[in-house]
C-alpha cells in the first residue's frame, strides 16, 4: 500500500512539474498574433470555398492583414463590397475586379448529340473520363454525372435531366471556381458577368474537324470563322478548329449569333438581332439580238455586147 501511494504521489509531482515547465516555455516562445486577423475573418463570408486561392477564410484573413499590397487578393463570394470594407478597416487600397460567373460551354443537348452507347459504372465525371469519352460520339462535351454539382457549396449548378447538360444559376453563382476545378472536360469557364445576366459565348470546345464535329453533335462549332469576320471588336478568334469569344472584348452586338450556321453561339438575356432580308437576285438581262448585216446586192454581170453577125 505504501509503495502504491508513493508511486501515485511521485507521478503527480512529475506531472505538475512538467505542466509548469511547459507553461513557461510556451509563454517564452509564443508567437503574438495580430488581433486584426480575427476581426477580418469575421468580415469575410465564412464560406471556406477556396475561391480566393487559400485553404479557407482564416488563411485569407491572415494574408489580408500581413501583406502590405493586397491588390492580388480577392474574395469572389464577398465581392467588391466585402473587399472595400475589409480594406477600409485595414487602411489599405481595396482590390478591384469585375464580377464573373461560371459558364458551361456545351450545347450538346440530347436531341442534337445522340447517344452511341450506355454507361453503367460509377456516375462520376472524373472516373468516366479517365477511361471513357461518354455516352455520345463527342469526346469534349458534358458528361452530365454531376461532379460540378457536388463541388458547388452554393447550390448554383444543376444537371438538367431533360438535356443531360450542367446548367448554372447566375443569381446563385459566386464565381468561387470550384466547379471549374471539378470538371475533367474543362468546359466550365469563369466569364465576365454582364448586367441582367446577359451573355454571348460559344457553347462548344470540340477541336475536331468540322465534319467530325457535326457527325457527333449538330450544335457543335465547325470553325468556319464566319463569326470572327463579322465581329468589329476583335473579340472572336478561331483556333484548333473552334471559335472563342473573349468576354472582356465582346460588346454584345450579337452579330455573330445570326452568322453562326450551327447555332453554337449562345445568346442569353437578350433578343437576337432581326435577320436582314436577303436582297433579291438580279434578273439576268436578255441579250440584244445581233443586228442583221445588209445583204449585198449581186453585181450585174457584164454581158458581152459582141453581136454575131
Amino acid at each position: 500500500m505504501t509503495v502504491l501511494l508513493s508511486t501515485i504521489l511521485t507521478l503527480s509531482v512529475l506531472g505538475i512539474l512538467a505542466a509548469v515547465i511547459l507553461y513557461f516555455v510556451a509563454q517564452k516562445f509564443k508567437v503574438e498574433e495580430d488581433p486584426r486577423i480575427d476581426e477580418v475573418e469575421k468580415m469575410l463570408p465564412g464560406a471556406n470555398c477556396g475561391g480566393c486561392g487559400f485553404a479557407g477564410c482564416r488563411a485569407m484573413a491572415e494574408a489580408l492583414v500581413l501583406r502590405d499590397d493586397i491588390s492580388a487578393l480577392f474574395c469572389p463570394v464577398g465581392g467588391a463590397e466585402c473587399m472595400k470594407s475589409t480594406a477600409a478597416y485595414l487602411g489599405k487600397v481595396a482590390p478591384e475586379k469585375e464580377p464573373t460567373v461560371a459558364t458551361v460551354r456545351c450545347g450538346g443537348v440530347c436531341g442534337k448529340r445522340p447517344r452511341t452507347n450506355e454507361y453503367n459504372a460509377t456516375k462520376s465525371c472524373v472516373i468516366a473520363s479517365s477511361f471513357y469519352v461518354g455516352e455520345t460520339a463527342c469526346a469534349y462535351g458534358c458528361l452530365g454525372y454531376g461532379d460540378c454539382v457536388d463541388a458547388c457549396k452554393f447550390d448554383a449548378i444543376k444537371v438538367n435531366p431533360e438535356t443531360g447538360i450542367a446548367e448554372v444559376d447566375p443569381d446563385k453563382c459566386t464565381a468561387c471556381g470550384a466547379c471549374v476545378k471539378a470538371c475533367p472536360k474543362g468546359i466550365i469557364e469563369l466569364r465576365k458577368k454582364w448586367p441582367k445576366n446577359r451573355a454571348v459565348y460559344v457553347s462548344c470546345v470540340s477541336k475536331d474537324k468540322g465534319a467530325v464535329t457535326m457527325k457527333a453533335c449538330k450544335a457543335g462549332c465547325i470553325g468556319c470563322g464566319k463569326c470572327a469576320k463579322v465581329c468589329a471588336f476583335g473579340a472572336i478568334t478561331v483556333e484548333n478548329g473552334v471559335a472563342y469569344i473573349d468576354s472582356q472584348k465582346c460588346k454584345l452586338c450579337r452579330k455573330c449569333v445570326n452568322e453562326c450556321p450551327t447555332g453554337a453561339i449562345v445568346l442569353k438575356g437578350m433578343d437576337p438581332l432581326p435577320k436582314e432580308p436577303k436582297a433579291p437576285a438580279a434578273k439576268p438581262t436578255a441579250e440584244k439580238p445581233a443586228a442583221e448585216k445588209p445583204v449585198a446586192e449581186p453585181k450585174a454581170e457584164n454581158k458581152s455586147v459582141n453581136e454575131q453577125k
